[in-house]
């Protein structure tokens, strides 16, 4: 019995805290490609599913429109951008806070049912009850 408890001791420790790093790690890293905020950045004044944004040529009237379609566009484009970067940053903010939450207290669970115990021998009742 006693083996199984320094086994597991170790592993929580070890390769179990480091599989708590590996995984908030990849969870950020699939987090920030998801919304692709660096893509996003480069792209900001890009027009927005725009198709034919190419030049027009013909008369002034119809260059005109074509120029305000495309800042309109690119106007609309770099709304939603920035949105979606406010987003993905504060979705990552709170992923890393959590996380980092986490991996400090996983060294300190393995004692949480001896403080129960301890507190239930002591006759500790929540104060909501």
């Amino acid at each position: 019995m006693s083996m199984i408890i320094v086994w597991a001791l170790s592993w929580w420790y070890s390769a179990g805290w480091k599989a708590r790093v590996v995984s908030l790690r990849e969870r950020l890293a699939a987090s920030y490609d998801y919304f692709s905020i660096d893509l996003l950045l480069r792209t900001l004044f890009s027009p927005f599913r725009q198709i034919s944004a190419g030049k027009v040529s013909g008369p002034i009237g119809l260059q005109l429109r074509a120029f305000v379609d495309r800042l309109i566009s690119r106007i609309i484009g770099s709304i939603v951008r920035i949105i979606l970067i406010f987003v993905g940053a504060v979705w990552l903010a709170l992923q890393a806070l959590i996380g980092a939450l986490l991996l400090v207290i996983w060294p300190l669970l393995p004692f949480a049912p001896l403080v129960g115990f301890i507190m239930m021998l002591s006759g500790w009742v929540p104060v909501w009850m």
